[in-house]
């Protein structure tokens, strides 16, 4: 999936996270482009913000409940202005780390420790 977001992510998709901690994960996990908090202004302006600049938007709030509840807000704003959001990676993540991982700021620490015990070292 981290493959998948970054290929995404140099397509030119905008992914869209809670805060400043999920942008500094995600970029020590190799996504280069575009990443938006959507915790800093209003959702509805933040959706037509977001519309203006793409069409591929990818939802990556955290699995817990505000996490659900952000989404399904920011999905809702985009869909009023013609785009469906991408929201299949997030759901893939959550039920891969199930009770592991609440959040994506956790998810570069999880993906080390995958690494090491699977005997990667680099």
């Amino acid at each position: 999936m981290v493959d998948e977001m970054i290929e995404r992510s140099q397509a030119g998709s905008i992914i869209v996270v809670e805060g400043k901690r999920d942008v500094i994960a995600l970029k020590k996990l190799g996504i280069p482009g575009r990443i938006e908090t959507a915790t800093h202004q209003s959702l509805l302006v933040f959706a037509e913000n977001l519309a203006q600049d793409t069409t591929q938007i990818i939802i990556l709030t955290d699995w817990d409940r505000r996490g659900d509840i952000l989404a399904g807000k920011i999905t809702t704003y985009l869909q009023n202005v013609g785009i469906t959001p991408d929201l299949a990676i997030r759901k893939r993540i959550r039920s891969l780390v199930k009770k592991e991982v609440k959040d994506v700021e956790s998810l570069y620490t999880y993906m080390m420790k995958l690494r090491k015990s699977a005997g990667y070292t680099d």
